[in-house]
């Protein structure tokens, strides 16, 4: 890869080995990568011109947008680094945000004029790969996934051409984008279809002793809750000062109707062992977390684990999450609330699996050396499986590994193969892999 191959034409500033901003440019979220070269792009001209030297090369490039990508680099290939293509443009309830901005960013110019989009839980998460990959949010009851709030987009292809995709003028394509991940094409631009916002209601309720009990209280609750109304139960041990160990009930309410989301949250508040730790009415973007900043000396550890959607919480599903948790002290389980606006689509309107879940749900254990050994592996992956077997389809965006069955796990086969037929369309020589793969195929040739 010659300085001259690469510096011809516009691609934005490279940054090799040996470079001064080499070591920083090279640091992703949770780790460091190892490409040939890594280029920041300024415009969306880099962008085209980055995409055609690695489809002429036939190199591998991964797409970094600034936030929590776990994938690292491409060894021997490019990573493209759009960070900064992270404007915030408002007209009415219409919002143009550029393919690197961070949600954090984009929640508080939203919030200056009262509005809202349902988005990741935490600031520095990207909005490129969250949208992409669907997006459960905290306003995922009231507004669906960041996926379904996405009306349009600016695209740069694998042949570096850029399009505008619209309901009317790529429809196939903006329907991969909602849910297909990152395998069409460097998305430079995401139009949202915002909401009225004023403020929202965000409470804290801390759990003591079994938690049986009181997630059957809580799927109870939610079971015929407003729609204004997500809430996320996390057991985590103890990791960062500022996130207590031990169970906790978050929940947010879209508005700031305290008395209204008082009386729905009332049985779980009643609930034996529950505490409130808070209740009050925030503004949207201060519910969002602030991730620590990554420690190369300390690189981030594992999971034995998984996710999925259950269509639903029963009991036994109940007492495999909590006794997953359980039997491995250095573990976290996640449960978020889901109905209400996110099954309102319908299955085929978007690449999401799983429109009929009405919950998804998380476990992982620590994978860190001298913690967990084989037999510890195997008995967390054996208690996964169990709870696996529960749900249906995976989110990608709570997932890095790049293994081809992981894919093929996250969509429903009548899914997968449209995806791969619209690959083929905008990507057949598969530029785009480093993702959770889909690999293209001529509609009607699969199989």
């Amino acid at each position: 890869m010659s300085n001259d191959d690469l510096s011809a034409g516009s691609v934005g500033t490279v940054i090799r080995p040996g470079d001064s901003e080499w070591e920083s440019a090279r640091r992703f979220h949770s780790g460091i990568g190892e490409p040939a070269a890594v280029i920041r792009a300024a415009s969306v001209d880099d962008v085209r011109g980055a995409v055609r030297y690695a489809s002429a090369e036939r190199l591998e490039i991964m797409i970094r947008g600034g936030g929590h990508s776990a994938w690292g680099g491409v060894p021997g290939g490019l990573t493209l680094d759009i960070s900064a293509l992270d404007t915030v443009d408002v007209e009415g309830t219409r919002v143009r945000v550029g393919g690197g901005a961070l949600w954090g960013g984009v929640a508080h110019a939203l919030a200056e004029r009262g509005l809202g989009l349902s988005s990741g839980d935490t600031a520095s998460v990207g909005v490129g790969g969250l949208t992409l990959g669907g997006g459960i949010g905290w306003m995922v009851r009231a507004w669906g996934l960041a996926a379904d709030q996405l009306v349009g987009a600016q695209l740069v292809t694998a042949r570096g051409d850029v399009v505008e995709v619209t309901e009317t003028s790529h429809p196939e394509l903006l329907w991969a984008l909602r849910g297909g991940g990152g395998n069409f094409g460097v998305v430079t631009r995401f139009d949202f279809q915002a909401h009225r916002l004023d403020g929202v209601v965000h409470a804290v309720y801390g759990l003591e002793g079994d938690a049986r009990p009181v997630l059957r209280v809580l799927r109870d609750v939610m079971a015929d809750a407003p729609r204004d109304l997500t809430v996320t139960y996390m057991d985590v041990p103890a990791m960062d000062p500022n996130a207590p160990a031990g169970a906790s009930i978050t929940a947010v309410w879209a508005g700031t109707d305290e008395d209204a989301a008082r009386r729905a949250l009332a049985p779980l508040a009643d609930a034996p062992g529950v505490t409130e730790r808070d209740f009050g009415v925030l503004d949207y973007p201060d519910v969002l977390m602030e991730a620590p900043e990554f420690d190369p000396e300390r690189p981030m550890p594992g999971f034995v684990g998984g996710n999925t959607l259950l269509g639903v919480l029963d009991d036994e599903a109940i007492d495999r999450l909590v006794a997953f948790r359980e039997q491995h002290p250095a573990s976290v389980v996640m449960l978020r609330s889901l109905g209400g606006a996110y099954a309102d689509v319908a299955q085929d309107d978007t690449a999401f699996p799983a429109r009929d879940a009405t919950w998804f749900a998380m476990a992982g254990a620590f994978d860190i050396p001298g913690m967990l050994d084989d037999a510890g592996r195997a008995a967390a992956n054996a208690a996964w499986d169990a709870i696996e077997a529960k749900g249906s389809g995976v989110y990608g965006n709570f997932t890095v590994s790049t293994d081809e069955a992981i894919a093929q796990r996250m969509y429903p086969p009548a899914t997968m193969a449209r995806l791969a037929a619209i690959k083929h369309t905008w990507d057949p020589g598969n530029v785009f892999c480093r993702n959770h793969n889909v690999k293209p195929v001529a509609d009607g040739d699969a199989g």
